[in-house]
């Protein structure tokens, strides 16, 4: 028909030959705007093209297994009555092949949709100021908006000069690497395709560039069906799935890494999903991981006055963290005493050096030291479950992470290469990333990658706890206050200053037997001071 129009293949960037590996619509169909129509899949990720606008497929150029380029034409669609006015004109040409892509050669002004960057292992995290409005000027480097994890906040800029055309989040959203924040109209930063095409991100989406895929996405999180799993964002990721399967088993709070999938490679189908959902609300099938025992709820108020208080974000987000490490990982805990009289006589001796370089030289830089000692003679520990729980992951880096006390709660900033620094060095980024955790100023990468954590309770007090492992790693060292303690020497009882070491682990990588092994080495070395302050000890 005359007002048919060729749906193409937009832009891929560096990829061609992609290979189409599910069909998602029939001739006939009827689609709407963003719809689904087919799924690609490149050596590193899936991605489906979605429909431009609405209307009926009036027929399909291409099949399953074919492989495709950008502007290749994969459907025909006979739009909808309501797309043949003239006001929605724009939106036909959206599913024109995406020629302006390379209009920055002549720098001529196109659309851009600004994305979430890389933001590490992030998700769904808190949009929580929005700088820009519609018609306002922006230059690149010029903050969008402004995000917050449950550790630190950070600032999205403008890659692209030009004029906002739409927004499309609001405070309050949450949001993930690749979700778009914004429409501007203007010149891209460099040369080539604007930055929300997927070249360098292709586990997002593929769309044509004018195409705002966030109107159909929901800013508040889709409640669950009664007896489902909550999901397993870790496993999520993993499945072989593509977007639009992804899409619905969010929206069916169903948990991909528990699907068994029926298509090519073991990939899970959008049937797949469904049959899922139907097994477990027919009873046909248990709800996998079994079911906690609810907590009572009691009405407080019936005993006495009371108040209310919101939970803070960290504890929003740490609490959930935490009691599924606890309820996943077989804890133990080895609780040991290290003789520290040493180590805290030459501490002493040298701190004043320190304090007049504008830092403090603390225990805890001692102690991280002496971690990557014991780490590297017990590998083990420094190690990681895979995802499938069939082989360990051995890190030859030592990332430490350590517990800072702030207002709003514990966060876990992470010193890299803990095993090239000497305690000076450690202690000075100690102080440097304790007062950013403070000032709720850390950045994405000095939050994670830790192979280890230590936290130090010893400025408060205590003798012993038991502190829960930060999954995925295997094990922590918590610390308690030292003391004054009689040690026998052989011949007599002799004041020793004993530091209380609290050292939790994963069972399933750790045995009790090594455990021990550790926290005896570890007291070996921090007994050891000379080797601990050996610059060139590390390796």
């Amino acid at each position: 028909m005359a007002n048919s129009i060729e749906i193409r293949v937009p832009d891929l960037g560096d990829f061609s030959n992609v290979e189409i590996i599910e069909i998602l619509v029939s001739p006939g169909d009827v689609v709407a705007r963003e719809d689904g129509l087919l799924t690609l899949e490149t050596d590193k990720a899936s991605m489906d093209v979605p429909a431009p606008e609405a209307g009926v497929i009036e027929a399909l150029t291409v099949a399953t297994g074919d492989r495709v380029s950008t502007g290749d034409v994969i459907a025909i669609l006979q739009p909808s009555a309501a797309k043949n006015a003239p006001a929605d004109a724009a939106d036909v040409d959206d599913a024109k092949p995406p020629v302006t892509e390379n209009a920055a050669d002549s720098a001529t002004p196109v659309e851009i949709t600004m994305v979430v960057p890389d933001i590490g292992d992030f998700s769904d995290v808190d949009v929580i100021e929005v700088h820009v409005a519609n018609g306002d000027t922006v230059d690149v480097e010029d903050a969008l908006i402004t995000l917050e994890t449950d550790k630190a906040s950070m600032d999205v800029p403008a890659t692209a000069s030009g004029v906002v055309k739409s927004v499309l989040v609001k405070a309050g959203d949450k949001v993930s690497e690749g979700s778009p924040l914004a429409i501007v109209e203007g010149i891209p930063a460099a040369k080539g395709p604007a930055p929300e095409t997927t070249a360098e991100k292709p586990s997002r989406d593929v769309s044509p560039p004018a195409t705002p895929l966030v109107k159909q996405t929901p800013t508040e999180p889709q409640s669950l069906p009664a007896g489902l799993p909550s999901i397993d964002e870790a496993g999520f990721s993993r499945a072989h799935a593509s977007p639009s399967v992804r899409k619905l088993a969010r929206e069916l709070g169903v948990n991909l890494v528990q699907v068994k999938g029926s298509g090519q490679k073991s990939r899970i189908l959008h049937d797949d999903v469904k049959a899922f959902v139907k097994a477990i609300l027919t009873g046909q099938a248990g709800i996998p991981g079994g079911g906690l025992p609810k907590v009572p709820v009691v009405d407080f108020a019936r005993f006495g006055a009371i108040e209310t208080k919101p939970l803070t974000r960290i504890q929003k987000i740490s609490g959930p963290r935490l009691q599924a490490s606890w309820i996943n990982l077989p804890h133990v805990t080895q609780h040991d005493l290290a003789d520290i009289t040493d180590l805290e006589a030459r501490r002493q001796a040298l701190k004043g050096t320190a304090k007049d370089e504008g830092y403090s030289l603390t225990p805890l830089a001692f102690i991280m030291k002496a971690c990557v000692l014991a780490l590297q003679q017990f590998p083990k520990v420094n190690s990681s479950l895979s995802g499938d729980g069939e082989s360990l992951v051995f890190k030859h880096y030592y990332h430490l992470g350590f517990a800072a006390d702030t207002d709003n709660g514990l966060v876990v900033p992470v010193i890299r290469d803990v095993d090239q620094k000497d305690v000076f060095a450690i202690a000075k980024e100690l102080g440097e990333l304790s007062g950013k955790a403070r000032e709720g100023s850390l950045k994405a990468d000095q939050l994670q990658g830790a192979t280890f954590t230590v936290s130090s309770l010893g400025g408060i007090g205590g003798t012993a706890f038991t502190p829960i492992v930060n999954a995925p790693e295997v094990a922590i060292l918590g610390v308690s206050r030292s003391s004054i303690q009689p040690v026998w020497n052989g011949k007599e009882f002799t004041p020793r200053l004993m530091l209380p070491l609290s050292f939790s682990y994963d069972h399933r990588v750790v045995d009790g037997a090594d455990a021990a092994r550790f926290t005896t080495y570890l007291g070996e070395a921090l007994a050891d001071v000379d080797r601990l302050l050996d610059k060139g000890q590390g390796s």
